[in-house]
């Protein structure tokens, strides 16, 4: 019998990761490389909030971006199927969430040079392997 009538025969036996055969402990590993390396370079990335978009039309500007919001509100509580509400709530909720994002400040930690290639090849090799664990073995 041909493999593929075995596989006709049985559709809902395990390939592997994305339907090739093997692979299952090439994945896993650097699925695991990745997370590691992953989680060390967050570890040195640190976040702050800084002066930006509130600061672009004058001080405390803030209070400004929730106008759109608070009429999109009342008109949904006037009527839950008022278009110009919806867009006014969400349109209001989106320059919040893009104010608040564009006021971050990110920085990469210091650092020693053994420590950043450790990391970033930790990260790199895991994805190569994730990648080759689904290439077909044919």
């Amino acid at each position: 019998m041909s493999n593929e009538a075995r596989e006709e025969q049985n559709p809902r036996r395990f390939q592997g990761p994305g339907g090739t055969p093997g692979g299952t402990g090439t994945f896993f590993g650097g699925l695991a490389l990745a997370i590691v390396g992953g989680y060390l370079i967050m570890n040195q990335v640190k976040v702050t909030g800084g002066i930006g978009y509130w600061g672009w039309w004058g001080d405390n500007t803030f209070g400004l971006t929730l106008i759109p919001l608070i009429i999109g509100i009342v008109l949904l509580f006037f009527n839950s199927k008022s278009i110009a509400g919806w867009i006014l709530a969400g349109g209001g909720l989106l320059i919040i969430f893009a104010g608040i994002i564009a006021s971050l400040r990110i920085y990469f930690e210091r650092t020693s040079l053994f420590n950043t290639i450790l990391m970033f090849t930790l990260f790199a090799a895991g994805l190569g392997l994730m990648a080759r664990s689904l290439k077909s073995k044919a």
